[in-house]
């Protein structure tokens, strides 16, 4: 093991010498512990809003470990970086194990099997403290209203966030202190210059990327950064403070009404974690400066009584349980929110658990002296600890793996998809035949090409590389075909691959989710105007030989369906340099989650089998459209049958979701699909 480094001794006028309030047990920051779980609870589970209780935490940790880390300095102990981290984390991970392993058991037994997998993931992202990172890849909506379609692992964002600082900061610490030991400088100062640098540069990049995307940003660790910043800084600077206690009083009382309101007050929706996130930490700075008055009218004799004070104690798995409670229990219950009644229940349940994790978990485990005496011993505790939530995940998700991968090898026979809608099909699947794709993989069964566009295919524009793809074949002079659009034209890729490799053609599509296909602005977004002029330039520099678009845009639980917007000016501009144009008829979509209703009520159940006649409607949109070199395919009697459009076909789940095609099911329908392409354009 690395030996522990002292950090260098202050000189003798250091800041130690001036502090001017206890840096000990402060029973007022547990009292503000106690509040910004309060917030944080109430608003999840009845406001659908965001508190700003999260940002308290972020800034309490920092000015917490900032303490820490200072008095270890100016008391000449050493720093201990492993000993630190390995004390650290040994302490934090049996609450969060526990909640992982319950919430797994748990997701099993309530949630629907569409949702299995992603919650493993998701318990994976969490254990290691990668949540944050695994919904900024997803670009997970924090604010979606429906909580129970949430995962019940998103609030682990933060504590991955926390984690990751939790990393960060004692090596600032650390290396500061070489600093200023080798250059003869004031170690508070300089750590007062440094993070100072980091709150105005993590602020004005946070104020910027959530300005270009928020949904991301609010998960963006640097984006996060100058909380803890602002945190430390507190610290750094309470020894200087000499405030009257008049002054503090009002400032402590200040700082608690502004935390208590930010969420009601300020529209937080669409701006957190930009500048209006200096509200709640700023308020929750106040309280920290306002200390311990000593006034029987200050705020600190409120946030010290016994029970915020014990509430803050728990704080830490309260946060843990609220939001997988909520959750599992709205999604069992199949609401989108919790009425009064509903939401006092998870509160209760939530403290319970909360205590009973800190009371029989949690404290024993901090106070179990053993893992303290030897490093490896600490090492070994935190293995331990993982390895409690790993079995489970991993014996799961292998489970799972393998259950599926012996469905896949009878899929030929029990899972015929669109097939089983053919006149002359003859049923020959086993009576208890398995539906695929597997439940839990519905969530992964979207289509995709094999390779990123290259050659000539490759896009001039880089905003349409990473949008780019292309199938195997690259052969000269072959047939170029591009399929354009969003999701819906993505999900036809199952179809049109084997036909394309079947004949040699050089398939390749440049999609972008939500952003349907035009050569006119349509104001849909700023985003999706400048990837179809992006689009339409490099048709023109590189026009394909046809060009396939989903040509209508169906309603959710409607048969109102419409041509795309400016179908007829893209038509001509396409046609008129030369390129042939395939029109898709766009698919049924739902006011419901075609998947979780046949996951939950099953494929039987009457609620997922719909009638036809309010889905669609009696006659395509596509047959008013009538252009030389324009062709148009209608799939419609092959996700839907004379009647109804059931949510399973042929032992295969037809959607995804609410309105999105599996793969799967998608690639069922590659030979008929073959057939009718070729019919309607002629080509060979």
């Amino acid at each position: 093991m690395t030996q522990q480094r002292s950090l260098p001794r202050p000189a003798a006028s250091g800041g130690a010498a001036r502090v001017g309030r206890k840096s000990t047990f402060r029973p007022e920051i547990q009292g503000l512990r106690s509040l910004a779980v309060l917030m944080v609870m109430t608003y999840h589970i009845w406001l659908d809003r965001v508190s700003g209780g999260v940002d308290v935490f972020l800034l309490v940790s920092a000015f917490l470990m900032t303490l820490q880390f200072v008095g270890r300095y100016e008391q000449g102990r050493p720093v201990g970086l492993l000993k630190h981290w390995l004390h650290l984390f040994r302490r934090l991970l049996p609450a969060a194990v526990t909640v992982i392993v319950a919430v797994i058991a748990a997701s099993l037994s309530f949630l629907p099997r569409t949702r299995w997998l992603e919650v493993i993931h998701q318990g994976w992202a969490s254990l290691f403290y990668a949540e944050n990172w695994l919904l900024q890849s997803q670009a997970t909506d924090y604010y979606a209203s429906n909580r129970g379609l949430a995962s019940p692992f998103q609030h682990f964002w933060s504590l991955s966030i926390q984690g990751q600082v939790f990393i960060l900061w004692p090596l600032i610490f650390a290396g500061t202190a070489i600093l200023a030991g080798r250059f003869g400088l004031r170690y508070r100062a300089l750590l007062g210059y440094v993070f100072a640098l980091v709150f105005a540069s993590s602020l004005i990049y946070s104020i910027n990327v959530t300005a270009a995307n928020q949904t991301q940003a609010y998960f963006d660790m640097p984006a996060r950064l100058w909380e803890f910043a602002l945190g430390t800084l507190v610290a750094l600077a309470l020894p200087s403070l000499r405030l009257p206690r008049y002054w503090r009083v009002a400032l402590g009382w200040l700082g608690v009404v502004a935390m208590l309101s930010c969420g009601i007050l300020l529209n937080v929706q669409a701006s957190f974690p930009g500048s209006i996130a200096l509200w709640p930490t700023l308020a929750a700075a106040c309280v920290i400066v306002a200390g311990q008055t000593g006034s029987k009218l200050g705020v600190d004799r409120f946030l010290s009584t016994g029970p915020l004070v014990r509430l803050g104690d728990m704080s830490y798995a309260l946060y843990l349980w609220h939001w997988p409670v909520l959750v599992i229990a709205l999604a069992a219950a199949d609401k989108d929110r919790a009425g009064p009644i509903t939401g006092a229940v998870i509160v209760a349940v939530s403290m319970m658990l909360a205590y009973l994790t800190t009371r029989f978990i949690e404290k024993p485990w901090r106070g179990w002296q053993w893992p303290e005496l030897r490093r490896w011993r600490a090492l070994t505790a935190i293995v331990a600890a993982l390895a409690v939530a790993a079995v489970p995940l991993a014996g799961t998700q292998i489970n799972l793996y393998f259950e599926s991968q012996a469905e896949l090898a009878k899929a030929a026979r029990n899972n015929p998809g669109a097939q089983a809608l053919l006149p002359d099909f003859v049923n020959q699947a086993d009576a208890n035949a398995m539906l695929l794709p597997a439940a839990e993989r519905l969530g992964l069964d979207w289509a995709s090409l094999p390779q990123p566009c290259s050659g000539d295919l490759k896009p001039q524009d880089p905003m349409l590389r990473d949008d780019c793809e292309q199938s195997g074949h690259t052969g000269v002079g072959a047939k170029t075909v591009l399929v354009l659009g969003d999701s819906h034209a993505e999900q036809w890729l199952p179809s049109i691959t084997p036909v394309s490799d079947a004949k040699g053609w050089r398939l390749y599509a440049m999609l972008k989710g939500g952003c349907k296909p035009s050569t006119t602005d349509q104001h849909e977004s700023a985003d999706c105007d400048h990837f179809n002029a992006a689009v339409t330039a490099e048709v023109k520099r590189n026009p394909p030989d046809a060009i396939v678009v989903v040509g209508t845009a169906a309603s959710p639980s409607s048969p109102r369906e419409t041509l795309i917007p400016g179908l007829e000016s893209s038509l001509k501009t396409w046609t008129d340099q030369g390129i042939g144009v395939v029109l898709l008829r766009d698919n049924p979509r739902f006011g419901f989650n075609m998947a979780n209703c046949v996951a939950t009520k099953g494929a039987n159940a009457q609620e997922c089998r719909p009638a036809r006649d309010g889905l669609f409607a009696a006659t395509s949109p596509l047959d008013s459209v009538q252009a030389p070199g324009v062709a148009a395919v209608d799939m419609t009697d092959l996700i839907c049958n004379a009647t109804e459009c059931p949510g399973v076909v042929g032992n295969t789940f037809v959607y995804m979701d609410d309105n999105h095609l599996s793969r799967t099911y998608s690639a069922s329908m590659a030979p008929m699909f073959q057939e009718r392409l070729l019919a309607a354009t002629g080509w060979d």
